[in-house]
């Protein structure tokens, strides 16, 4: 039987907290440290060293960003930790702030939401723990709407594309999403990649990383 996946989770809502336990523990996940503020999570981690760390955002005592900033201190203490934050509603600077901690590899933002398609959201902390990057599809349509140039350079395939790159999906999956070819698919990444100025990498995180940080670097219109 393969080793189950350690995570410590951290959501001061009691029922939800025990759902995503349930959850977890359903899908091949140990839950060893379920708690309810920042405090409690830091000292869970340390003490437990776990595979995934799960946190939601706004927690004791002010309710604003405590969960955001103890995972933040978890990655500069180990930029390797994989980590994926909740969040109720869409914040591109805290997904930005997430994804600048260490390499960018390893990290995960999720709208709460997110959690009642439990297929996507297990997929989504499996490919975190594999190492990749995955930010919540509403994330970069907000990051996307706000942009108009280069990316409106993009046609609309083209967008569709880099919304699901930036969701972390490889391009196999893709061309499966939206029944074509991988290579057309890669023909859209390639196109992407070329309008915004950016390098062509056969590494989806990296592509994710390159894109965002490109879009986060250009101030709205």
């Amino acid at each position: 039987m393969p080793e189950l996946t350690r995570v410590v989770l951290a959501e001061d809502g009691v029922l939800l907290r025990e759902g995503l336990t349930g959850v977890l523990e359903r899908f091949g996940f140990a839950v060893v440290a379920a708690v309810g503020d920042a405090a409690a999570l830091l000292d869970a981690v340390a003490a437990e060293d776990p595979d995934l760390v799960i946190t939601d955002i706004r927690m004791p005592p002010s309710f604003t960003d405590e969960g955001l900033r103890a995972a933040l201190a978890l990655r500069a203490a180990d930029p390797g930790r994989a980590v994926v934050v909740l969040s109720q509603y869409v914040r591109a600077e805290f997904a930005a702030r997430l994804l600048d901690s260490g390499d960018g590899r390893r990290v995960g933002y999720l709208l709460k939401d997110r959690v009642v398609d439990i297929a996507a959201f297990v997929g989504a902390l499996r490919a975190v723990v594999g190492g990749g990057t995955v930010i919540d599809p509403d994330v970069v349509r907000h990051l996307l709407a706000r942009r108009h140039d280069p990316v409106a350079e993009l046609s609309p395939r083209e967008r569709e594309v880099l919304a699901l790159v930036a969701e972390g999906h490889s391009n196999a999956a893709i061309a499966r999403r939206l029944t074509v070819t991988e290579a057309a698919v890669g023909k859209h990444v390639g196109n992407i990649l070329a309008k915004l100025g950016l390098p062509p990498d056969d590494d989806t995180n990296r592509r994710v990383l390159a894109v965002l940080a490109y879009l986060r670097s250009t101030p709205p219109a």
